[in-house]
């Protein structure tokens, strides 16, 4: 049955829509509007644009946008569920594949991913599929349409660290199977990178409340600004929950190794990007642009990240000064065009080889040098090489290093059970995602390093999985 009117239920021809019909996004903000604060800038499609979009989908015996889906998400059965009018069904088969398929819409890299794999790109444009997956969500959300049963008790309790999205997507899991899910958070705000990483402009706070909102009224139990490994023990949770899922994420951020890297003025991503998107007291001091001329170092989506927020946060200019050419960025494209649309400007095959400062001791040019691109890696980007005698300088007040993050050491001084881990500090797992200590769990960037929203997500899910299994064969705690 349809969720539209006898009105709109038009019935939209299949397989070669797409000669008929171009792909068309949502509406976007103007870029005079948008930068002058943090609320998001697409808008949804209304019903019947969305019907018309998703009838674009040829419907493939074997559909590569299901493939390269992390997920596995059966993209092509809620295609045609919107393209039929039926947007609750549509949900709900979204749903039963993703734990957060309203924020997978908003922050997966589409174009990386399924629309990047869609068979239309041959001859047409890719199907939509990440605004239209955005909309039939925010759809049932309006229509009340998402449940949040709460399941019956089975007597197991689990603790998950971290309340980003893997840790959502775990205690969700649980829940449904009748868990009592604690989860820790260090921050003081459930929602990890979520909340304090993403800016609102991708993703705003109250489509992450929301998702919190469910949980909490599934019986999940949030203890925010709760440091585990410091102030309560792996091996403490150990004795207290029948499992334990880590979902710490990785945070610790790589460093610049260049001459002046001491200087003031020179701030890791996060910091600065928690400061400007989450209304809180900054623990550190505060990172002011106003007026000033930014310098972002990295090209990945946190550089991205940076550059919209220093223009939104009054910066005189943001500069994106990256190794690579615009082919090997890793960033989104998306991102990328929005940022160059607000006002950012990039620097490719640049490199900063120092930073000099002023009497003051603050950062006042960067001194780089021209690159180009050899042999491809082992990951087959090429080679940045130095081009000799091309050093120049570049003027600058901020410069923000947005070069990655490595996992966190696990809980410092509090693995005290020795988890094994690999040579690079990710936590190794098995099949099961169980680490070396039985009925402890990882997933997520502590497990495979900086990665993408849907793959902790991926992890997390096979981790809830393989938790029940684990406990299943056990019996409840008097």
């Amino acid at each position: 049955m349809s969720d539209l009117t006898e009105n709109d239920n038009k019935a939209w021809p299949t397989k070669h829509n797409w000669r008929y019909i171009s792909r068309e996004m949502p509406a976007k903000r103007e870029v005079a509007e948008r930068i002058c604060d943090f609320d998001e800038i697409y808008g949804f499609y209304d019903e019947a644009t969305a019907r018309a979009q998703a009838s674009r989908c040829i419907d493939c015996p074997d559909p590569p946008c299901a493939q390269t889906c992390p997920l596995g998400n059966r993209i092509p059965v809620w295609l045609a569920l919107v393209a039929d009018g039926r947007f609750l069904e549509a949900a709900e088969v979204s749903r039963s594949t993703s734990n957060m398929p309203e924020i997978c819409g908003r922050v997966c890299p589409q174009e990386r991913l399924c629309e990047g794999a869609c068979i239309l790109n041959a001859r047409s444009e890719p199907v939509a599929i990440g605004a239209i997956e955005k909309f039939l969500n925010e759809y049932a959300f309006a229509h009340g349409a998402v449940d949040a049963a709460v399941a019956a008790p089975n007597g197991f309790k689990v603790a998950v660290v971290g309340s980003g999205p893997g840790g959502i997507a775990c205690a969700d899991e649980l829940a449904k199977l009748g868990y009592a899910v604690t989860v820790f958070e260090a921050q003081s705000r459930a929602g990890g990178l979520l909340v304090n990483g993403i800016p609102s402009f991708k993703l705003e706070k109250s489509i992450v409340e929301r998702r919190l909102d469910l949980l909490r009224r599934r019986g999940v139990v949030f203890r925010c600004g709760v440091k585990v490994g410091r102030e309560i023990f792996l091996s403490a949770l150990r004795e207290q929950f029948d499992a334990v899922y880590l979902a710490i994420g990785a945070q610790k951020p790589k460093e610049l190794h260049i001459p002046g890297a001491e200087l003031r003025g020179i701030f890791h991503a996060l910091p600065f990007l928690i400061q400007k998107n989450v209304e809180a007291t900054p623990a550190e001091p505060l990172i002011d642009v106003r007026g000033k001329n930014v310098a972002v170092l990295g090209g990945g989506d946190t550089a991205m990240d940076c550059l919209r927020t220093a223009i939104r946060s009054g910066a005189r200019e943001a500069i994106c000064i990256y190794r690579r050419d615009l082919e090997n960025m890793p960033g989104s494209r998306r991102e990328y065009n929005n940022a160059v649309e607000e006002g950012a400007r990039f620097m490719f095959l640049t490199n900063p080889i120092a930073l000099s400062g002023n009497d003051r001791s603050s950062v006042a040019a960067a001194r780089c040098m021209r690159m180009e691109l050899g042999e491809p890696d082992a990951k087959g980007r090429r080679k940045p090489r130095e081009i000799t005698g091309s050093e120049f300088d570049v003027p600058v007040d901020v410069v923000l290093v947005a070069f990655g993050f490595d996992p966190v050491p696990i809980f410092a001084a509090g693995n005290s059970d020795n988890i094994e881990v690999n040579e690079w500090g990710g936590v190794v797992v098995d099949p099961n995602q169980m680490t070396s200590m039985p009925g402890v769990f990882a997933g997520g960037d502590l497990v495979r390093g900086p990665d993408l929203v849907v793959r902790a997500v991926r992890d997390s899910r096979k981790a809830a999985a393989g938790i029940h299994a684990y406990l299943s064969a056990q019996k409840p705690r008097q």
